[in-house]
């Protein structure tokens, strides 16, 4: 065998010197990769003389394939072709238009190359991620066909949609299925983990699709979040500072917490008064961020006067006559009365008297037209009683004076019944009306009961009647209800020690009745254990 080899490398030495056609003893065309060691003189730069072709003269050529291997990357350092030789694979003298790279491609285990492939890349065809414009080594870039010169970076063969604002390792993010979504960010591990109604948004509504460099972006990176203006308008333009999370939560801006101790004389609107006892959802009934009218009164509050007061196509605002005190409070003074009304003047008791008791006929307000006599508020109680010459046009002060409608010429005490001292400051009306025996409309000056009951309404509820009458005076005298302190010594239980101290109350509760309320005295309990 050595002897054939060496004839046979003798016969190549003298077949160079001989034939004049280099191409006489060649198999075949070399590929075109190749086409330049055509020629009898090149042979050895592929063949090792009298012997087939040498692995170590095609990596002495494939330089870039030699380092690969050396360092044991890639296809060919893999198992399945490592120290094979290279022309089982790559064989040549088959033709210039001859593939000198063929493989099935539809068989070929990408994952000996030391990159599988995952997801979409499955998808891809090799040349869609094989091609120059991924090379970045100049010399394998010149290259006609190659399938080396790439990294296992993701940016070798993708945009770096990002811009440099993210790290480069993209898997970090995105699988291998599409890029479009990133199903192994955990955005619980960022500064700023998603909580309550975040969880929800849609990535695109806080990380805006931009255009920098004039290509697409979407920033993920640097954002804002130190409050919650950079994403979210501030309804309330700034008032209440820039600390929403005091107010509200991440569940939902319309559900606001600690509401109770909100400080809303930080609004245009600060709560005095009755307003600060009124309940949230009273006012913000929409939404406490909704803008709500508060220049008027009548913005909130119903106009009782139902217009009463317009004047000129203008009516006045609730604020002139009240005040956030409450509306029963009224700061429209007697002067203001005597100097609007002009027709009216307040005098005498006049001055004392509730506007409601001139202003308010059943339930609505009345302020114009209600009249100026004084049968237009007071009953006539002596309509067809006394001769009207008395008191023309129904006019009670030919009698009766503006101060004081009791201060009158008649001398009680020409009667049975002298007035003494309470008694003596009443209305002829308190005892002359509907206490008379016969009810009717007139007052009644004859034929009266003397007894206190004929007047006065039992507040005891028949507790002391006796008789089927009640002597007040066993307690009281015209000076007044409690003129006459009671003498407890005197009733069944004597007060001594402790009990002497005791309220009132604490023995004789008040009874709330379906007719009445009274102090319950007789209660008929006098033992220790009633009470203790």
């Amino acid at each position: 065998m050595m002897l054939n080899k060496r004839i046979l490398g003798i016969t190549l030495v003298l077949l160079v010197g001989i034939l004049p056609v280099s191409g006489q003893i060649s198999p075949g065309d070399l590929a075109e990769p190749h086409a330049h060691l055509e020629g009898i003189s090149n042979c050895t730069k592929c063949h090792t003389l009298g012997d087939k072709v040498s692995n170590e003269k095609c990596l002495d050529c494939h330089k870039e394939l030699k380092v690969r291997i050396d360092q044991r990357k890639g296809f060919h350092a893999s198992g399945k072709v490592y120290k094979k030789s290279c022309f089982i694979c790559h064989s040549d003298h088959h033709g210039r238009k001859f593939d000198i790279l063929r493989f099935d491609k539809a068989k070929f285990d990408h994952k000996e190359t030391g990159y599988v492939l995952e997801g979409a890349h499955k998808k891809k065809d090799c040349q869609e991620c094989h091609k120059k414009d991924f090379i970045s080594d100049p010399n394998i870039k010149k290259k006609k066909q190659t399938y080396l010169g790439l990294n296992t970076t993701c940016l070798t063969c993708h945009v770096d949609y990002h811009q440099k604002t993210l790290p480069v390792k993209c898997d970090n993010c995105h699988n291998y299925e599409t890029f479009k979504t990133a199903p192994k960010f955990d955005h619980a591990k960022s500064k700023f983990p998603l909580t309550g109604s975040h969880k929800d948004v849609e990535c695109k509504k806080c990380h805006v699709v931009k255009i920098k460099n004039g290509k697409e972006f979407q920033e993920f990176k640097g954002l804002s979040f130190s409050n919650c203006t950079p994403c979210h308008e501030d309804a309330h333009q700034g008032q209440f500072g820039q600390n929403c999370k005091s107010c509200h939560s991440e569940v939902s801006f319309h559900q606001v917490k600690n509401i109770g101790s909100f400080d809303h004389n930080k609004t245009t609107f600060p709560l005095e008064g009755k307003h600060s006892a009124v309940d949230c959802k009273k006012c913000h009934k929409a939404s406490y961020t909704a803008s709500l009218r508060h220049n008027r009164c009548t913005d909130c509050h119903i106009d009782y006067h139902k217009g009463d007061f317009v004047k000129n196509g203008i009516t006045p605002d609730c604020r002139e006559c009240h005040s956030e005190k409450g509306f029963p409070q009224s700061s429209f003074t007697i002067e203001r009365h005597n100097s609007s009304t002009g027709n009216f003047k307040l005098e005498g008791a006049h001055l004392a008297t509730p506007c409601i008791a001139c202003h308010k006929k059943n339930t609505d307000w009345k302020f114009r037209n209600i009249g100026t006599k004084c049968v237009d508020c007071h009953d006539d109680i002596h309509k067809s009683y006394l001769d009207t010459k008395y008191y023309p046009e129904s006019k009670c002060t030919n009698c009766h004076t503006l101060e004081q409608w009791t201060m009158v010429k008649f001398d009680h005490k020409l009667t049975k019944f002298p007035l003494e001292g309470k008694h003596s400051e009443q209305t002829c009306k308190a005892c002359h009306d509907q206490k008379a025996p016969v009810k009717s409309e007139k007052l009644h000056f004859t034929g009266l009961f003397t007894e206190c009951t004929s007047c006065h309404t039992d507040e005891h509820n028949a507790q002391f009647e006796e008789n089927g009458k009640v002597n007040c005076a066993d307690c009281h005298t015209p000076e007044g209800w409690k003129s006459r302190p009671f003498d407890h010594n005197k009733s069944r239980f004597k007060l001594d020690g402790k009990h002497i101290n005791v309220a009132c109350a604490q023995c004789h509760p008040t009874i709330i009745g379906p007719s009445k309320t009274y102090v319950l005295y007789k209660t008929g309990k006098i033992r220790c254990e009633n009470c203790h």
